[in-house]
């Protein structure tokens, strides 16, 4: 009697945080489209656990996360993000309550945005095509402008004096040009560009610049420049061909990747990955579009004639692809795009891009598309 068969697939197990405004949508969205992912090609497992992580919890409890909450998340392989931010609650409440209090305890050091033109879709740039488009952004996600140092003294008062200190260390910035490097040396072009402002910000944004020229010496096969940011938001607009991968401090990197969203199409588009190149700690995914509370709840069942726009779930089913990516089932990952890409180029897209189709159709249309496409190849393995 032959041992019975074992099955060794890999299962890997996601925490669901959809959190506000339009979240719940997409990433319902996203997992739908996972799930069917999954299901067809039958070579991994998903196990999903949702936690109810949102502005509503923090109105009743005064917080975003339960205590122990950050231990619990240590114990899955990724987590699936969607978006924070309500009307009644100040945004730099909700930011620094569940966003940033989950990437920067869990070392997701290194935020990247990759951005193309998909096909199927336009960019606003004339003469700009799929292929003309193709860069990754990645930002400092730890420190810099973004490091919670400084202060408020005499609230009120004529004399009010407001401090924002930009935080910029040795140990921070090797890291984050280190992957920079190495993103852009994975990459066809081999080609990097250094973004800075260190003829005004003279201290930091000087150290930035001159980590990024030893860190160089370490990839020779990497061609790199340096632009200042804002002369790279001329460049990116008149000389998008001339631009691969991209590296940038906080806050640079988190407007410069919302304009490079918005000139690949929409920013309904964006997928974003905050990752802990270590491994040590889960990376968290999550598109690049806010909570978006004027489209919430209109992406089901409500007349497209109704809302001024709906929510555009593609930028989740990308941000599901680079997570795929990341757990190493890096052929799903692309099968995943690829399908997306294809129900683009059927027109079934939603309003920000030109189309009428609603969030569930475009998800069901994208379900449609990975049966078609991997369901009987699957079968006949």
């Amino acid at each position: 009697m032959s041992p019975s068969k074992i099955d060794t697939r890999p299962s890997y197990k996601i925490a669901s945080i959809p959190a506000d405004g339009i979240g719940p949508e997409v990433i319902a969205a996203g997992i739908k489209v996972l799930n069917k992912l999954a299901a067809t090609l039958n070579t991994f497992d998903l196990h999903f656990e949702h936690f109810d992580w949102n502005s509503d919890y923090y109105k009743k409890h005064g917080k975003y996360i339960p205590d122990g909450g950050l231990e619990e998340l240590k114990k899955f392989d990724a987590i699936l993000f969607g978006a924070v931010g309500a009307p009644d609650v100040p945004d730099h409440i909700s930011l620094w309550g569940l966003r940033l209090a989950i990437c920067q305890p869990l070392q997701q050091y290194a935020n990247v945005r990759p951005t193309k033109i998909l096909r199927g879709t336009q960019s606003p740039l004339r003469k700009c095509a799929p292929g003309d488009l193709d860069w990754v952004i990645v930002r400092e996600n730890s420190e810099g402008e973004y490091a919670g140092q400084g202060g408020r003294s005499h609230v009120g008062k004529p004399w009010e004096v407001s401090t924002e200190t930009a935080i910029f260390t040795r140990h921070g910035v090797e890291r984050i040009m280190k992957f920079a490097f190495e993103t852009a040396q994975s990459r066809p072009r081999k080609l990097l560009t250094v973004v800075t402002k260190s003829n005004a910000q003279r201290n930091g944004l000087v150290m930035w610049d001159e980590v990024a020229a030893e860190t160089a010496k370490q990839f020779p096969d990497v061609k790199w420049d340096k632009m200042l940011v804002d002369a790279m938001t001329t460049r990116m607009v008149l000389k998008p061909e001339s631009l691969d991968t991209i590296v940038a401090t906080n806050l640079h990197a988190d407007i410069l990747s919302d304009l490079a969203a918005a000139l690949a199409g929409s920013i309904g588009i964006a997928p974003t990955s905050n990752l802990d190149p270590t491994r040590e700690n889960p990376s968290m995914f999550e598109p690049i579009h806010g909570s978006a509370f004027d489209i919430t709840g209109k992406g089901i069942d409500t007349p497209v004639t109704d809302c001024l726009a709906l929510a555009n779930p593609v930028a989740t089913f990308w941000t599901a692809s680079e997570m795929l990516s990341w757990l190493g089932e890096k052929e799903a990952a692309k099968q995943l795009l690829d399908c997306v890409e294809a129900v683009c180029e059927k027109g079934i897209v939603t309003q920000d891009l030109g189309g009428t189709s609603t969030t569930a159709e475009v998800t069901d249309a994208v379900c449609d598309e990975i049966e078609r496409r991997l369901g009987k190849a699957s079968a006949s393995q």
